[in-house]
């Protein structure tokens, strides 16, 4: 029986120049097809382009079970090229394992800030590298490495990484121009220590087969081959796949794992899928699965979190970049948020409930978006308080195909690459897809997200002990018999009813049921008779007696919810 082979998947990621590719070269035992800068125009840049895989095998460390076997642990060079930062969360996905190099002469840099917040929303465990020691002169070399390795602790002191293994290594000594023949510095110690973070990933082979595809390519005589990594379920020779962006259904004809074929792979295994009769040029980067088990989708909803490093607020109605399992398009947001009686309550994870009400939120918000006004009442009240969780309607500018629960990240890729700032905005889960093109007639007034009105007006006389003349609500040209029963407060207490408009400037009855308390009835009569006598001629009088009457008018106040999606636009009052 053959030794059995665990594989553990192991990000390499950091900013361009770092020698993330001269490290996983350093590290390799075997190369695949897509290894080490092959592809022409990343040799012709000298910096890596897209995904790069390569394998190192070792013996399996006591940690992992007894008997014989093998570590494999497959490196993914994710690169470090601000402008790729779509590929390098498309790779954060099929890692367990993250290591960071870091340039020990420069530190951390913008994309390294930037690896580390995907490295801490898509994986468990990292290790930080630091590259390059043999540019420190010999005689110093120590104390800069311990130098940047206390900066780097201090880094990750807040992060889920805190505390992680921090290793020093020369991967290329002398730079790409050195002979091969120099050895590299700290590798093997480095090996030692990936070893010791290994860990039993969980693996489940049931369900829909799901693979990441990040490249494509023909053999002559054979057929087309799809590399990448299983995200779900297994598949097997002669199982049929479904490439779902083109609609095509395919036979797994032959499989292969680093030049090793293989009849069967699971959830976490890198693996070359060969199938015949399709053109490689028609796939560079993808998804194939199961037939007919993914959904392409026109819009979203999300459950999410704000990235903590992004700079300034989330509006609703603004566009971000979104990726969405391996896709990355510009999509608009709307963010909501539970009821605010319900903002302490625990909500279920990963489950969307359409029976509940919904509040809609200008922006998402966190305690930098709370305003400076709001901030002094909270002060007074105790602590400032925010939703334990928050949503996004996500309406994407063209449609992508993914599965369900998937990761989704929110960035403003078009910031400037040179700018010092974390382009990535907020991360989350899909929750809920909407196949349907036709989604905001069939599928949005489910979605019962509603925004809070409130209008004041004023009283501007008593009709009598169970009814009042109001205005200063509604414009001139509002059609008031919308409004009529609905329900309004006046400030000395008394509830009312709008009963209907009265006259053509938008003034309008209300009636009162419990009748008018005597003080109102006081202070409303006064008013009025102030006016009248004011209106005799004198206009410093009237002056003198609107300002009297503005120290203290009765105001009405009229509250209603309607609902985001109602086609109607019906109000609501509770």
């Amino acid at each position: 029986m053959a030794a059995r082979v665990l594989n553990v998947n192991v990000g390499v990621l950091g900013h361009i120049d770092s020698g993330k590719t001269a490290l996983a070269r350093a590290l390799s035992t075997t190369g695949s097809t897509a290894a080490f800068d092959r592809a022409p125009q990343s040799r012709a840049r000298g910096i890596t382009l897209d995904l790069g895989f390569s394998c190192l095998r070792t013996a399996l460390p006591p940690q992992l079970g007894p008997g014989p076997g093998e570590l494999q642990f497959t490196l993914v060079d994710c690169p470090g090229h601000a402008s790729l930062i779509r590929t390098i969360i498309g790779g954060a996905q099929i890692i367990d394992l993250m290591m960071l190099v870091i340039d020990v002469t420069k530190g951390m840099q913008t994309q390294s800030a930037e690896c580390l917040v995907i490295g801490q929303i898509a994986c468990q465990k990292m290790v930080v590298v630091l590259n390059k020691i043999d540019l420190l002169p010999e005689g110093k070399r120590q104390s800069a490495i311990e130098k940047m390795t206390k900066k780097m602790r201090k880094t990750l002191e807040n992060t889920k990484f805190s505390g992680c293994p921090i290793v020093a290594v020369a991967a290329k000594p002398g730079g790409p121009e050195a002979p091969e023949s120099e050895n590299p510095l700290g590798v093997s110690e480095l090996i030692e220590v990936l070893k010791s973070q290994a860990y039993l990933p969980s693996r489940d082979p049931s369900g829909h087969f799901l693979m990441a595809v990040d490249h494509c390519f023909s053999i002559k005589g054979q057929g087309t081959v799809m590399t990448g990594t299983i995200l779900s379920g297994s598949v097997s020779l002669g199982d049929n796949v479904e490439i779902p962006a083109l609609k095509v259904t395919k036979r797994v004809k032959s499989m292969q794992m680093f030049h090793t074929p293989v009849t069967y792979a699971m959830q976490g295994d890198r693996v070359g899928v060969c199938v015949t009769q399709f053109d490689p040029k028609l796939l560079e980067r993808g998804l194939i699965c199961t037939p007919d088990s993914l959904h392409t989708i026109h819009a979203a909803i999300i459950s999410l979190k704000k990235i903590q490093y992004f700079r300034g607020a989330l509006q609703t109605k603004a566009k971000f970049h979104i990726t969405v399992g391996h896709e990355t398009v510009m999509g608009r947001v709307m963010f909501f948020s539970p009821a605010p009686a319900n903002f302490s309550e625990e909500i279920q994870e990963n489950v969307f409930d359409f029976e509940k009400d919904y509040l809609y939120q200008e922006e998402y918000l966190s305690k930098d978006s709370v305003s400076s006004e709001e901030k002094k009442e909270n002060d007074q009240a105790g602590e400032v308080q925010l939703p334990k969780q928050q949503w996004a309607l996500l309406e994407f500018e063209k449609p992508v195909t993914c599965p369900k629960l998937c990761l989704v990240i929110g960035s403003k890729l078009d910031t400037d690459i040179h700018a010092n700032t974390c382009r990535l905005a907020f991360h989350g889960v899909l929750l809920q897809g909407m196949e349907d093109k036709n989604y905001t007639e069939t599928f949005l007034p489910k979605l019962k997200v509603y925004k809070q009105k409130h209008k004041e007006g004023q009283v501007e006389r008593v009709m009598d002990d169970y009814s009042v003349i109001g205005r200063s609500l509604f414009k001139k040209e509002t059609n008031i018999q919308i409004f009529v029963g609905l329900k309004v407060k006046l400030s000395t207490g008394e509830d009312g009813v709008i009963d209907g408009g009265f006259g053509q400037s938008g003034k309008f009855k209300i009636r009162i049921p419990d009748g008018l308390k005597p003080d109102t009835k006081m202070v409303l009569t006064a008013a009025s008779k102030k006016k009248s006598k004011g209106g005799k001629g004198d206009t410093t009088k009237e002056d003198e007696n609107s300002k009297n009457d503005s120290a203290q008018p009765v105001t009405i106040s009229l509250v209603f919810k309607r609902y985001v999606f109602d086609t109607q636009k019906k109000m609501i009052q509770s």
